[in-house]
């Protein structure tokens, strides 16, 4: 009697994992919002399979890259980002996919990036995160609701001395910069929701 009960029960945890992810077009879709309006139909987009496995979506034709919201993640977040980003975005996730954590990951491309073996951004490149932790995207109106934007500016090595900003925001949504004189030297802009 107990396997028959089991059967079951197994077939139903697949079942809801898959309902957890989305549809091709409706990670796409959420993805892309991410970006600047002008820049989301060109925009390759990267999200998850059955599995949970990140996975090229669709190759896009312009500089930006998306990414969908991470089943395997709480909350919601969809990120949009320059294609020079993407050595230092898939050296992280070469990283977490071997178990490394935060810090180590961060010590990692940093020894790396010091050493030139990790093409870094030689120029000012732009991240565009969209999140909440109670958004999600409506695919009645094709919108993703209840989200709000952040923008980081990725400046490797920059310092407060060398961009004149602040190492915290001076008003709220202010910009400053963050991990200064590092490889992930950014500058943060968190809009002020209203």
């Amino acid at each position: 009697m107990k396997q028959l009960f089991l059967i079951p029960i197994f077939l139903i945890s697949l079942i809801s994992c898959d309902a957890q992810i989305p549809d091709k077009e409706g990670q796409i879709a959420a993805a892309v919002q991410a970006a600047p309006p002008e820049k989301q139909e060109g925009a390759t987009v990267y999200g998850f399979d059955s599995d949970g496995k990140k996975v090229l979506l669709r190759e896009g034709t312009n500089e930006q890259i998306c990414v969908a919201d991470d089943p395997n993640k709480e909350g919601f977040s969809v990120a949009c980002y320059h294609k020079d980003l993407q050595p230092f975005m898939k050296r992280g996730d070469e990283l977490r996919a071997e178990g490394k954590e935060r810090g180590e990951i961060f010590e990692i491309r940093e020894k790396e990036a010091k050493a030139g073996t990790l093409k870094m951004p030689d120029h000012p490149s732009t991240l565009h995160v969209l999140s909440g932790v109670n958004a999600s995207y409506n695919k009645e109106t094709g919108e993703v609701e209840n989200a709000s934007l952040r923008y980081v500016v990725y400046i490797p090595f920059a310092t407060a001395e060398s961009t004149g900003l602040p190492t915290k925001p001076m008003v709220p949504g202010g910009a400053w910069i963050m991990d200064p004189g590092t490889h992930r030297a950014h500058i943060m802009i968190t809009p002020v929701n209203k």
